[in-house]
C-alpha cells in the first residue's frame, strides 16, 4: 500500500461557501443605519436643532459603525453562534421593554398584594386608600402621626381620634402637663381622657390637619382613628370587606 510523501501537502476539508463579500455587509448595515437615523429625525425633528445634539449624534453614529462592524465580522465568522447569541439579547432586551411598559399595573398589583398581606398599610389608587378587614371584621389603619407610624382600630362610635398611653408618649406628650378632665361614655363605662390637638394625620395620600383628639387615661390596646379625622374626609365606606377613605 503507497505511503503518503512526507513532501505532499496536507489533505483540504470541504471548502467553506463564500457568504458575500464584507462591503457588501457594510453598505447594507450603513444603509439600516441611515434609515432608523432618518426615521427619528423625522419623527422628533426638535432634538436635532442645536448644534450639541448634532455633535452628539456624530458621536453615536461612529459608536453604532464600530459596533456593527465588530458584529458583522463575528457573523461572518461564526454566524451561527453569534445568532444565538443575539437571540438571547434581543429576547432581554424585549422583556425588559415588556417590563418597563407595564411597570405602572405591575406596581399596582405589588400594591394590592401588600395590602392584602398586610391590611395596616392598605392599597392607594385615585388619591383614595383602602384597607382590608382583618380579624373580627375590624380595621386596623397605619396612619403618620406628626410624622410617627401610629397604628389606629377604626372606630365609627369614639366622637375623637384617642391615643393610647403608650402612643401618647411616642409622640412626645408630656403627662404631667395634660389634663385628664374630658369623660368619655364607652361600652367599658366612663373613662377619663385629656384633649390635645394633632397637627397632622397622613394616611397614604391623605392629609388633614390640626385634628382634634385626647390622650386615654386608662392603658389600651389600639388608638382609635375616630370621628374628628374621618368627618374631615370626602367619604368613606365598607363595602365587601374594605375600607375606602377619600378626602
Amino acid at each position: 500500500m503507497a505511503q503518503p510523501s512526507p513532501w505532499s501537502p496536507p489533505p483540504q476539508g470541504p471548502r467553506r461557501r463564500p457568504r458575500g463579500p464584507l462591503w457588501l455587509w457594510l453598505v447594507l448595515a450603513g444603509a439600516v443605519l441611515t434609515g432608523i437615523i432618518l426615521y427619528f429625525a423625522d419623527l422628533y425633528p426638535e432634538a436635532l436643532q442645536d448644534e450639541q445634539a448634532q455633535m452628539g449624534l456624530v458621536y453615536k453614529i461612529g459608536f453604532l459603525a464600530l459596533l456593527g462592524g465588530s458584529l458583522i465580522v463575528r457573523i461572518r465568522a461564526r454566524p451561527g453562534q453569534a445568532l444565538r447569541h443575539a437571540s438571547v439579547w434581543l429576547a432581554i432586551g424585549a422583556l425588559l421593554l415588556l417590563g418597563y411598559s407595564f411597570r405602572h399595573e405591575a406596581g399596582s398589583v405589588w400594591q394590592r398584594l401588600a395590602g392584602e398581606l398586610v391590611p395596616h398599610q392598605g392599597t392607594v389608587s385615585s388619591g383614595a386608600a383602602s384597607f382590608v378587614a382583618g380579624r373580627g371584621g375590624h380595621f386596623i389603619v397605619e396612619a403618620k402621626v406628626d410624622g410617627v407610624p401610629i397604628r389606629f382600630l377604626v372606630d365609627t362610635g369614639a366622637s375623637d381620634v384617642v391615643l393610647s398611653p403608650a402612643d401618647a408618649k411616642r409622640l412626645g406628650f408630656d403627662f404631667k402637663a395634660l389634663r385628664f378632665d374630658k369623660v368619655y361614655r364607652t361600652a367599658n363605662g366612663q373613662v377619663m381622657g385629656a384633649p390635645v390637638r394633632l397637627r397632622t394625620i397622613d394616611v397614604g395620600p391623605i392629609q388633614v390637619r390640626d385634628v382634634r383628639a385626647s390622650v386615654n387615661g386608662a392603658a389600651m390596646n389600639r388608638s382609635l382613628l375616630g370621628m374628628s379625622f374621618l368627618d374631615r374626609l370626602t367619604s368613606y365606606e365598607v363595602r365587601d370587606g374594605r375600607l375606602t377613605l377619600r378626602q
